[in-house]
């Protein structure tokens, strides 16, 4: 299935651990039904993990579901129970790393990354058949030594993650008693290597309609030519994913970095 436009984001993320996971989570549409994704994204910086060449796609189908194919909230909790029981098991049998869930037209899946596969299936499938006897249980093994199951699905494609840091900075607002209705100055901050990127990109926000708040340097920096900038706009997340989608791209033809944005709490 191909990801595509994000639907909308979901309101939390999952708390980091000492192992240096980075749980998060989001809504995508999938070919023209919505699915949800925990994934911990950080794993990215060190996939693929060669250690772990194998991967396990497991998991059950479940009756009690929407219409939109998401558990109701009495099924989530026997989910989880479920997750947590195939995971201690997994646990036993040999070392891996779980990399992320999909939920899906009444489907729940967990991805894991094994080193070895011995009696994998049949001690899972055991699991299933004496403890979760009332679901159709679901258990794929291969090799993904690429990790493409992870990098190439699971993973949030470009405009996924600007919905998804968007949000971040929407919930703070919510958090802070903001409706997120009213139009307010918003600003920006965009980043470069030379003087001369910077004022390429300037021109370019002066005819979007953007104020230059400030202009300076920092020579000790990668990117040493700051520039902040404002424009009054709406913080609904589609607007202002439109408008930091545009805005990087932007910036990134002035061979620049779009850094955020932040604006101020309208209760």
């Amino acid at each position: 299935m191909q990801k595509l436009m994000p639907i909308f984001i979901l309101l939390f993320s999952l708390t980091a651990n000492a192992q240096q996971e980075n749980w998060d989570t989001y809504i995508a549409n999938y070919d023209g039904k919505p699915g949800t994704t925990i994934i911990d994204m950080g794993i990215r910086s060190i996939a693929p993990i060669t250690k772990f060449p194998f991967v396990l796609i497991t998991g059950v189908k479940y009756t009690n579901c929407d219409k939109d194919g998401f558990p109701t909230k009495a099924e989530f909790e026997k989910l989880y129970i479920i997750s947590d029981t195939i995971g201690a098991k997994l646990k036993s049998l040999s070392p891996n790393r779980m990399a992320g869930t999909f939920t899906y037209d009444c489907e729940r899946l967990d991805y894991y990354y094994l080193s070895d596969t011995l009696n994998i299936r049949k001690k899972l499938a055991d699991v299933y058949e004496k403890q979760f006897k009332a679901y159709t249980y679901y258990i794929n093994i291969k090799v993904d030594k690429a990790w493409a199951a992870y990098l190439e699905f699971l993973y949030p494609n470009e405009i996924t993650q600007e919905y998804m840091s968007n949000q971040k900075v929407l919930n703070g607002l919510l958090d802070a008693g903001d409706k997120l209705v009213a139009a307010r100055q918003v600003d920006h901050w965009a980043y470069f290597k030379t003087e001369k990127d910077r004022n390429c990109f300037i021109q370019v926000v002066k005819k979007l309609g953007y104020k230059i708040e400030e202009a300076s340097a920092d020579k000790k920096s990668q990117l040493p030519y700051k520039l902040q900038f404002s424009r009054n706009d709406k913080v609904e997340l589609t607007a202002i994913t439109t408008i930091t989608l545009q805005l990087r791209k932007e910036a990134n033809n002035c061979n620049g970095d779009y850094d955020g944005w932040e604006t101020v709490v309208i209760k």
